[in-house]
């Protein structure tokens, strides 16, 4: 007995280092979010009275509705394309033999070296009135008229896919390693094309991978702000640019707060979610 509470201390005192930078740098922020969302004070400060009229303005503003409409809207948009164009990645990635094999993963990663500013701002010269793709097609005469693809929300959606791709290639690429080979030259001799192995043994061992990602670039999506903004010119309104806005623009901090908790929620759904789906999975 004295061997095992001498080691629960140990643990104890190895835990209270990250436990005490936990509670400084999340727990306490979050509690004044949380004070700040109910506070009268125009900056959320302690002085304020209590108050429910930020949620209030939350639940039964039509504009609020919209915003949390156009964010799950947008976020689920970018995780089914980011997914769905990260999942041939992945798999070439996890089964090619190449000796290329590590230049092409590096290669596939490698945009998360750039600031996500600088690859947004990239989007906005490929997307613009007279960007690339636009320049193209007037210079082929397709078009007599830029297309709109900058400035709206699907800007905003073509640049966060791109943004986010590696973040997916990598989560799916985790999954993936519970694949064996075995299996599939099982089902190949039991008679099962290609397409049937893919459908009943690769995909399905995946699941889990794909889970994560989608869950990593959805969280990602739904708070971005940078990309949101530039690309869809302050015509995109999602939770992110939102709480930006009240918080630097009108100077409401109560309201921001009440809309960051909102987001907050989302996550929290999503992460619950995602954590059953794992538990059917593994059912």
């Amino acid at each position: 007995m004295t061997g095992k509470a001498s080691h629960r201390g140990l643990l104890l005192w190895l835990l209270l280092p990250g436990l005490l930078a936990l509670g400084v740098s999340f727990i306490m922020p979050m509690l004044w979010l949380l004070r700040a969302s109910f506070s009268t004070s125009a900056f959320g400060g302690p002085n304020g009275e209590w108050t429910l009229a930020n949620y209030s303005t939350v639940i039964f503003d039509p504009f609020y509705w919209r915003v949390a409409t156009n964010t799950l809207t947008y976020g689920l948009s970018v995780t089914f394309f980011a997914v769905l164009l990260s999942y041939p990645i992945a798999l070439f990635l996890a089964r090619t033999t190449s000796r290329w094999r590590g230049l092409l993963t590096a290669l596939a990663i490698a945009p998360l070296l750039t600031s996500g500013v600088v690859r947004t701002y990239g989007w906005m010269v490929i997307l613009g009135d007279r960007g690339v793709i636009n320049g193209s097609l007037q210079a082929l005469a397709l078009t007599d008229a830029p297309i709109r693809l900058a400035n709206n929300f699907l800007g905003a959606t073509i640049a966060m896919i791109e943004i986010l791709m590696p973040y997916a290639i990598l989560a799916i690429l985790s999954g993936l390693g519970r694949l064996n080979a075995q299996l599939e030259e099982a089902a190949a001799m039991l008679g099962a094309n290609r397409l049937k192995v893919f459908w009943r043994i690769i995909l399905p061992l995946s699941l889990p991978g794909v889970l994560t990602a989608a869950l990593l670039v959805f969280v990602l999506a739904i708070s971005g702000f940078v990309t949101p903004r530039l690309m869809g010119g302050g015509r995109v309104f999602v939770l992110g640019t939102e709480v930006f806005s009240e918080a630097t623009v009108t100077l409401n901090w109560p309201l921001a707060a009440a809309l960051a908790l909102l987001l907050l929620i989302i996550f929290s759904s999503v992460i619950i979610l995602y954590r059953r789906a794992l538990r059917a999975l593994g059912a």
